[in-house]
């Protein structure tokens, strides 16, 4: 199959699990409220790359005495001549109250574009991911250390340190 069409059919079923995520999450999602936005900073080991620092940033909904979070984000790295910008959709249940220091587990779906400068290539496809950390709450903000694997075309391990501010 040629690249571009294999790019494409991969943004296709990319669509249509979003299509059908967002299908299955629509009765529920209507009770979620924009809780808060913030950003992650970390590590980042791809699968046959040098370990590079990981940026992000994200967006928090909430449902009022709900611990399940809805968490759309971005995420960033670059090594070794290649880069990948990543959005995601993650979902994460934290097993304590609010205002109290909590683990968390989550997972999500995302699409990995990639670019390969030396070869000059780009390639799009999808990425499963599982998020495990810490909670820690603050008066206006909560901070959180999260590991994170990414299963792709590049998979690939992440710690990450970060904050959410919370929305007034």
């Amino acid at each position: 199959m040629h690249a571009h069409t294999r790019q494409w059919t991969n943004v296709a079923r990319t669509a249509a699990l979003v299509v059908l995520l967002m299908a299955a999450l629509s009765a529920r999602a209507s009770a979620y409220d924009y809780a808060g936005a913030g950003g992650r900073l970390g590590m980042a080991s791809p699968n046959d790359l040098d370990g590079t620092p990981s940026l992000g940033v994200h967006a928090e909904f909430e449902q009022t005495g709900s611990r399940v979070h809805l968490q759309p984000d971005v995420m960033y790295w670059k090594t070794n001549g290649v880069r990948d910008v990543n959005p995601n959709f993650d979902v994460y249940y934290h097993f304590d109250r609010e205002n109290r220091v909590s683990p968390y587990v989550g997972g999500g779906v995302g699409l990995n574009f990639v670019r390969r400068e030396r070869i000059d290539r780009d390639n799009t496809d999808v990425g499963l991911n599982l998020v495990s950390g810490m909670r820690f709450p603050g008066e206006n903000h909560h901070v959180f250390v999260e590991g994170r694997y990414t299963a792709s075309d590049i998979s690939q391990i992440s710690l990450l340190g970060g904050v959410t501010f919370h929305a007034p």
